[in-house]
């Protein structure tokens, strides 16, 4: 017979890396990346708050233990939910460096989730073109629809909006 360890162990310490990686992911969030698992998710996110591991903020969001701030990324909950999209598909994950909020692999692809914020399109579109092309496909994540013209760098795929609800909308650039 197998002790609970040996049967969640993998599952823990994959869950902790997630909030790790992305702190502050809601429950709902969370649960999405275990798709049909949500009850054992949701027991282990309890298990791990118990032991410490982790902690809920009055905001809802997940964060590690030591993370004593516990300030949200509104801009990686909602590349999360992007992310979140893929995930059936995804090969791998992981956070990345301003302006990609995430990086996965689909397919041996590799995808780049931009989070690029209301007024900082000069910003982002400037690094985006000064950086070494990853050879990725970029995921635009914007505040509004407007801001889609303002953006111009190698590698655009499309873009995206993200409600308060984790409901995602895709756009193309129209040419």
């Amino acid at each position: 017979m197998k002790t609970r360890a040996e049967l969640y162990g993998h599952e823990a310490t994959e869950l902790l890396r997630i909030i790790s990686m992305y702190p502050g992911l809601s429950e709902k969030q969370l649960c999405r990346f275990y798709p049909g698992r949500e009850d054992v998710t949701r027991n282990l996110l309890s298990h791990l708050c118990r032991q410490g591991r982790t902690r809920q903020a009055d905001t809802g969001g997940y964060f590690p233990y030591g993370n004593g701030k516990a300030e949200t990324d509104p801009g990686m909950v909602r590349a999360a939910w992007v992310l979140l999209d893929f995930i059936d598909r995804a090969e791998y994950h992981s956070s990345s460096e301003f302006p990609v909020k995430i990086a996965f692999f689909s397919k041996g692809e590799l995808y780049e989730i931009v989070h690029a914020a209301a007024g900082q399109e000069a910003l982002v579109t400037h690094a985006l073109r000064q950086s070494r092309d990853s050879g990725g496909r970029r995921i635009v994540l914007v505040d509004d629809p407007g801001q889609i013209p303002l953006l111009e760098f190698p590698g655009i795929t499309g873009f995206c909006m993200v409600d308060g609800s984790g409901n995602v909308s895709y756009y193309k650039k129209s040419t």
